[in-house]
């Protein structure tokens, strides 16, 4: 599967998060370039890219080797989540109904 976020951090930090995160996963990082890593596993094997995109964005691309919505792609979107919480950490969840 393909995700993707687009977020205000810088591309290196984006990659440095995926460093931090993705090993606690039992992911090992197999390739690596500066703004992509490839991380393989007993979940599976992840690639990660961070381009910067339209001024100040960076966009996030995340794809997998799993069919449908393996743990692998849920870890994908906590790792969003991360990302989201590191960008703005006094981002408060509110209901919007």
């Amino acid at each position: 599967m393909r995700h993707f976020h687009r977020t205000h951090l810088v591309p290196a930090d984006v990659i440095a998060a995926a460093d931090r995160f993705f090993p606690t996963l039992a992911l090992t990082p197999t390739a690596s370039g500066p703004r992509s890593r490839t991380f393989t596993g007993a979940l599976g094997t992840l690639t990660l890219t961070a381009r910067a995109e339209g001024g100040h964005y960076t966009f996030v691309e995340a794809a997998t080797d799993q069919m449908g919505e393996s743990r692998l792609d849920r870890n994908v979107k906590r790792f969003f989540v991360t990302l989201h919480r590191q960008a703005d950490p006094t981002h408060q969840l509110e209901a919007s109904y």
